[in-house]
């Protein structure tokens, strides 16, 4: 697939393209609407169809001092948009050129004539442009001036209130990993490379991957029935997780530390993805190594019991 960059004139088999124009970074049920329209739009004319994205986020870039709040890299987006049926994935890198630029120019000079877009499909809320003047309306007024054609998406309502990132967000804030997923239609996973850490946890019989948790949102702390997979290979292993700062131990350090059952390959240095399916506890500090062991076998069985009955019922489905 395809990674394109805004700045960079399209590949001429890519121009007449559609679209599809968000940030759709969680890539929800939401973004998957404006995202099918284009799809479908662009098979039925014999057109590439393209999604977009932002990188950094609009919100990085004017407020760099907010917390993370990313629920995808860039890779995962890729992987996710190409699943879904489309040609290329376009990243438009969020910098003062592209902050500065007056809504009629972007719709011009960076959708028209450097990307050559033959239509875009975007939420009925989309803005752009410089001071984000820009709107649908005038997307579709100007750009169809322009040859520019247009289409919108509505809100995609869930319980009397739109599908969103923040509602995404807000779920796995307060440790709701299924409601997440729910949203996402998939579980939310972290993804990095293994990294050696104390190995405190070879000690006590539970050794685990170390992931830095980066630009990722930070779920609620605690402890999680959790899948990994090894993106080499495409093993997929079943096993427990603590995300947080690891009160037990000092100094505290803030790491993603799954302990796959039933594993015992070497990780380190490799590149895999955790995705959390049930948040068991928070996080907590014990008054001995043995207490904190007995809670962990704990932990571990019902980490299993739940992710045994969720293999159940995938199959059911």
């Amino acid at each position: 697939m395809r990674w394109l960059d805004h700045r960079e004139p399209v590949p001429e088999p890519l121009r007449g393209a559609v679209i599809a124009l968000g940030n759709f970074d969680g890539f929800h049920l939401g973004h998957q609407q404006v995202a099918g329209e284009a799809i479908e739009w662009a098979r039925a004319e014999g057109r590439p169809a393209i999604i977009a994205t932002f990188d950094p986020h609009p919100v990085r870039f004017f407020r760099p001092e907010v917390p993370p709040f990313r629920l995808t890299t860039l890779e995962q987006r890729q992987e996710l948009y190409l699943a879904a049926g489309a040609t290329a994935m376009l990243v438009f890198h969020f910098d003062a050129a592209l902050a500065g630029t007056p809504a009629e120019d972007f719709i011009a000079q960076i959708l028209i004539e450097r990307l050559g877009a033959h239509g875009v499909v975007t939420g009925e809320d989309f803005k752009y442009g410089k001071g984000a003047k820009g709107d649908v309306a005038l997307l579709r007024g100007f750009g169809a001036t322009r040859g520019l054609e247009t289409r919108t998406v509505g809100a995609v309502t869930d319980g009397g209130a739109p599908i969103s990132s923040s509602r995404v967000r807000e779920a796995l804030k307060d440790g709701d990993p299924q409601e997440a997923a729910r949203l996402l239609t998939r579980p939310f996973a972290i993804r990095g490379v293994v990294e050696h850490g104390d190995k405190r946890g070879r000690t006590i019989g539970y050794p685990t991957a170390n992931l830095a948790i980066e630009h990722y949102l930070r779920p609620r702390y605690g402890i999680y029935a959790v899948t990994g997979r090894i993106l080499a290979t495409g093993e997929v292993l079943k096993g427990a997780a603590n995300v947080g700062i690891r009160p037990q131990f000092d100094p505290p350090k803030e790491l993603l530390e799954p302990y796959f059952f039933d594993f015992s390959g070497d990780l380190y240095g490799q590149e895999i993805e955790v995705a959390f399916h049930h948040f068991l506890r928070p996080e907590a500090k014990f008054d001995s190594l043995e207490e904190l062991v007995v809670q962990m076998d704990a932990d571990c069985e019902r980490a299993r019991g739940l992710l045994e009955l969720g293999s159940h019922e995938d199959t059911k489905m």
